[in-house]
């Protein structure tokens, strides 16, 4: 028996255990990791060329810190990014934990300085032109540990862990929850049961759809929320310095015409590159990366359209799987680009079409193509519409050889009801992190992390 077992060891489910630890706590803690350690993740493709497609699961995807790991490693240090959670606990709450979850990061090895917040007479002009093109602009400092730096950072909170005797399951599949009369007793691994007084499941985006499986056999309360579809713009550095120097990462949003979609900016990385993920099914999707040491001649980010879905429909993460996997077909499997300029000319890219303009692609092994055959008219005119912003803000955003990737989507779509002791309404469970729902991103997720942590404590601050 277990005091607190966790599936999920990404930041929300490490960082609960962290502060457990940190508090001196006894607890018999069992993490469960659908992946593998960290110092046993690594993708293939750096000597391919080309994805191979891991099994049994995508060491990018998967593994201890979660996709976290193997991302640009931003920690955004505002209430005002990362998420719903300041809603259910409170904005003044939320940001007074992520100053304390910082000082966590930064005990293992985060880089102290901080983006964004030195050059205010330029972050003013660019807030000028955002205001201008009918954007809001959102001030949020940014830490950047970097990709390379991110993964020994989090080598080092492993070994934290498992030397102050947290159990980790790596390589593991949970099948199911162990729920009796609405409250929850551990989980099912096979035909063996780990039971604990407390489950928490913080299975991040890739886990999503598994969680919201559970939810319809064993009846926990949520509600379909906000699933984001998009692209990955990739254009170059000289285009994107000026708020690449005053910001590293511009934080814009928009209620564009003529559909009134929220749509916004994610996921800067300067002198970055983008990067392929694979989910379940085979379901390859865009990111981007940004070294600390390594960098490109170019800057990516993502423009996300949000769908926030009605009745009767209420399976927003399969609806985006479904146009992800439009998108892949169309690419054999792969990540589709196209240039701006050939969207505007009704026209698909070709190959050697790419090799022409100046922005040199840095994910190599994309597939020149026609992305408006695949992403929904709604999103797609959308996302161009905010581009044409967006280029008011910077000019030559909208450059005719700036590139867009896809499809870049984020599956944090399914909400768990919770209160603001992060209780559901199954008696001793318990939901964290981007899988919940209420958070996006590493900051956001590691604070609902040591937020729980207390609540197990029977702290209130």
């Amino acid at each position: 028996m277990y005091d607190v077992l966790i599936v999920g060891a990404g930041p929300a489910g490490i960082f609960t255990a962290l502060e457990l630890l940190k508090n001196e706590s006894k607890s018999k803690i069992l993490i469960i990791e659908q992946g593998k350690l960290i110092d046993k993740r690594f993708c293939p493709k750096e000597k391919t060329g080309k994805c191979v497609h891991c099994k049994p699961t995508c060491n990018i995807t998967s593994g201890f810190a979660g996709a976290g790991a193997f991302s640009d490693g931003k920690l955004s240090l505002s209430y005002e990014v990362g998420g719903d959670l300041p809603e259910l606990i409170g904005s003044q709450y939320a940001q007074s934990m992520i100053n304390y979850t910082d000082t966590i990061y930064l005990d293992f090895g985060a880089d102290r300085h901080i983006e964004g917040i030195e050059k205010a007479e330029e972050i003013k002009q660019i807030r000028l032109k955002a205001i201008q093109a009918d954007l809001k602009l959102v001030d949020c400092p940014i830490r950047h540990l970097g990709t390379e730096k991110a993964q020994d950072l989090y080598l080092r909170i492993q070994k934290y862990l498992l030397d102050n005797g947290v159990e980790i399951l790596p390589l593991t599949d949970v099948d199911d929850l162990i729920i009796k009369d609405g409250e929850c007793f551990g989980v099912k691994v096979k035909d063996k049961e780990f039971l604990s007084k407390k489950t928490i499941i913080a299975t991040g985006r890739k886990g999503a759809d598994w969680l919201e499986n559970m939810c319809r056999i064993h009846g926990i309360t949520n509600e379909a929320g906000i699933v984001d579809i998009g692209v990955r713009v990739e254009l170059r550095n000289e285009v994107m310095e000026t708020v690449n120097r005053a910001l590293y990462e511009s934080k814009l949003i928009g209620r564009v015409k003529p559909f009134g979609n929220k749509v916004r900016t994610f996921c800067q990385n300067p002198g970055g590159f983008v990067a392929q993920e694979n989910y379940e099914g085979q379901l390859a999707v865009v990111n981007g990366h940004s070294y600390k040491d390594k960098k490109s001649q170019n800057t990516n980010l993502a423009i996300l359209c949000s769908h926030h879905f009605k009745v009767p429909f209420n399976q927003p993460i399969l609806y985006a799987q479904k146009v992800g996997q439009l998108a892949n077909m169309l690419a054999d499997g792969n990540i589709l680009v196209q240039r701006l300029g050939d969207i505007r000319n009704g026209k698909r890219t070709w190959q050697h079409e790419l090799e022409q303009g100046n922005v040199v692609p840095t994910l190599k092994d994309a597939v020149a193509g026609d992305l408006t055959s695949a992403i929904p008219y709604r999103t797609m005119i959308s996302i161009l519409s905010f581009i044409d912003q967006v280029d008011k803000v910077v000019p030559g955003f909208a450059s005719s050889e700036t590139l867009l990737y896809g499809p870049e989507i984020k599956f944090y779509s399914n909400r768990i009801s919770m209160d603001k002791d992060l209780n559901t309404s199954i008696k001793n469970l318990h939901c964290l992190g981007d899988s919940s729902g209420w958070t996006r991103g590493l900051m956001m997720a590691s604070v609902m992390g040591v937020i729980m942590a207390r609540r197990l404590l029977g702290r209130t601050d």
